[in-house]
């Protein structure tokens, strides 16, 4: 995650990249915390699809932001990863 962060960084200094970035914060905070927890766990996705009851493959495309899931999933998720979700307006 080091090496992102600091790649994120960089790419933050281009205003087109920066730009983008803001219209998809949301999702990419949400990506992100997903596997920094998991990865903390030390947890797989297979790991954490089977604590959930669902497959591998729901993580992978939460993870690589190819899925629009619902709040019920994320509250999944969250508790697998031992976790809360928290929503605020």
């Amino acid at each position: 995650m080091t090496e992102w962060k600091t790649l994120k960084k960089e790419l933050m200094q281009d205003p087109e990249f920066k730009k983008g970035y803001d219209a998809l914060e949301l999702e990419f905070s949400i990506i992100e915390q997903v596997l920094e927890k998991r990865i903390a766990k030390g947890m797989s996705q297979k790991q954490l699809a089977e604590k959930m009851g669902t497959k591998q493959s729901a993580i992978a495309r939460l993870e690589a932001g190819n899925s629009n899931p619902s709040v019920q999933f994320l509250e999944k998720v969250a508790k697998a990863l031992d976790g809360k979700l928290r929503i605020s307006l």
